[in-house]
């Protein structure tokens, strides 16, 4: 891709939501930087379970000039996403999401639930139809599951899964977008400040 002259990189490491690889973010973004040095006019926006301005700071100590967020949106008060699921989402420890095929036939984290525990955990489960055609089996089951979930049935709230980075775990409490923002930039500066302390102790 730089190659071919594109202006930005998004290095997204195995803690995304949604479709990703093995990889951590941890391990990639630095891989990429160096592969990416002598290309002067890409920037790198580092991806993956990135929820507060501390992991920000980080990844641009990492190589990254900047950082590319999702799941950190889905919880926030004005976010459309169904109230049963970012109900999930803020109850959630980072331990709670899984990569399954389940509902997309391509690799995707998202929050653990007996839906994904059926398709990955057991031996004998099915195996998922190649992408696309899984989500023709998924989607209309899930979107069923999310509308008994919000009328309260119980079963449902249980099997109701979404596309969520490990991050997670960090997301405790529904604040707006707007207060996101601040956060970040509240807790990179936070980070620098340390940092700085560290070479200053020096």
């Amino acid at each position: 891709q730089a190659e071919a002259g594109v202006d930005i990189l998004i290095v997204s490491g195995t803690e995304a939501g949604g479709h990703c690889g093995e990889v951590s973010t941890m391990v990639l973004v630095p891989e990429v930087a160096e592969a990416v040095a002598s290309f002067k006019d890409v920037s790198i926006l580092a991806a993956g379970g990135i929820v507060t301005g501390r992991q920000m700071a980080a990844a641009m100590a990492m190589g990254a000039h900047g950082v590319w967020t999702g799941s950190v949106w889905l919880t926030t008060i004005e976010s459309e996403t169904s109230p049963i699921i970012k109900e999930k989402l803020l109850a959630a420890a980072s331990n709670q999401t899984v990569r399954s095929k389940s509902r997309t036939g391509k690799y995707s984290r998202q929050v653990r639930s007996p839906w994904t525990d059926a398709w990955e955990g057991r031996e004998d489960a099915p195996d998922p139809l190649p992408m696309p055609l899984q989500s023709l089996v998924s989607e209309p089951a899930l979107s069923r599951v999310n509308k008994l979930a919000e009328s309260g049935h119980a079963g449902a709230r249980q099997l109701a899964t979404y596309w969520v980075g490990q991050g997670v775990g960090l997301m405790t409490h529904s604040i707006s977008a707007k207060q996101v923002v601040f956060d970040f930039m509240e807790d990179f500066l936070a980070a620098k400040e340390r940092l700085q302390a560290f070479l200053d102790d020096e």
